[in-house]
């Protein structure tokens, strides 16, 4: 899809500008003002997304990285706003998550936030084998010391941490 073209990629720039200050308010009347042609693109959708995330508004979230996964199969952020909103819906869970982002690792093999995120997936179904192997793709593929200190942090993962240390 085409890059946006001023006025609209201007206001979407402002709109992001917005979430980065934590204005979601802002954010939402920037991109209101994209043109209706415009609504659908991946970027918009992808801003509306993260404003959907940081109001914990999870079925429009799904509705709305669907909608990315459609307009921009090619893009990994759709498979992984789909199963992060996935986890968080009323009927969804971390399976549900699971089993949606799955299918992503071969579509995007050096994407290390799918290996990073089916590793908490998997620690969090008590599949700590799965979980260990992974955390250590996301190592190779994102480089060590970063997942690292994202791994000791996330309470997703804690069950690994005493493992992670060592690593």
């Amino acid at each position: 899809m085409r890059p946006l073209e001023p006025p609209d990629s201007h206001y979407f720039s402002a709109a992001i500008g917005w979430l980065g200050l934590g204005n979601v308010a802002e954010a939402k009347q920037e991109l209101g003002r994209i043109s209706s042609e415009h609504q659908q693109h991946p970027d918009v959708l992808e801003a509306r997304w993260f404003i959907c995330a940081r109001e914990e508004r999870w079925t429009e979230g799904l509705q709305i990285a669907r909608w990315l996964l459609e307009k921009a199969p090619d893009r990994s952020a759709g498979w992984l706003h789909q199963a992060y909103a996935l986890r968080r819906v009323p009927d969804g869970g971390v399976k549900r998550a699971w089993e949606a982002l799955l299918p992503a690792f071969d579509k995007f093999p050096k994407e290390p936030t799918i290996s990073y995120n089916l590793s908490c997936y998997a620690c969090q179904m008590r599949q700590l084998e799965a979980a260990r192997v992974w955390l250590k793709r996301a190592l190779v593929i994102g480089g060590r010391d970063a997942i690292k200190r994202m791994a000791l942090a996330d309470p997703d993962l804690k069950e690994l941490w005493e493992e992670i240390k060592a690593f």
